[in-house]
């Protein structure tokens, strides 16, 4: 499934407690999000995005969520833990968690493509610099 193509800007609400005092270094945060879960539709649709992790791996993560269109559009920010699904790969027992948050609509993580994020991953060499 391909990843949801929905993107929104952060109200400065969200920005400024990405950058509140006492928190590890955020750098300097998009001023959009986009809809890291798979492709989702409705008038109800509630998109998520990322925002920071959790002081330790498996404590809730800090996540975006929105929805509606135009002056529709409701957003609010909030702690989310972690899907616990698991993905064993029982031929190189590998094992991948879900990256998305826990109850989540839609396919878990290793379901969902972005092309975009494939695209520039491609292109990306080591060494490579914009300077030249």
């Amino acid at each position: 499934m391909l990843q949801c193509t929905a993107v929104t800007l952060l109200p400065p609400d969200a920005v400024l407690r990405l950058l509140a005092p006492g928190l590890d270094d955020p750098g300097d945060p998009e001023p959009y999000v986009l809809c890291e879960l798979g492709e989702h539709h409705g008038p109800h649709a509630e998109h998520a995005a990322f925002l920071r992790p959790g002081r330790t791996p498996d404590s809730a993560a800090q996540w975006f969520f929105w929805a509606g269109h135009g002056t529709e559009r409701a957003h609010r920010t909030g702690r989310a833990p972690w899907c616990p699904a698991l993905l064993r790969r029982f031929d190189t027992d590998v094992v991948r968690r879900c990256s998305f948050f826990d109850h989540h609509p839609a396919p878990h993580s290793w379901d969902v493509d972005d092309p975009l994020g494939d695209l520039i991953a491609e292109r990306l060499v080591p060494g490579d610099s914009p300077e030249g």
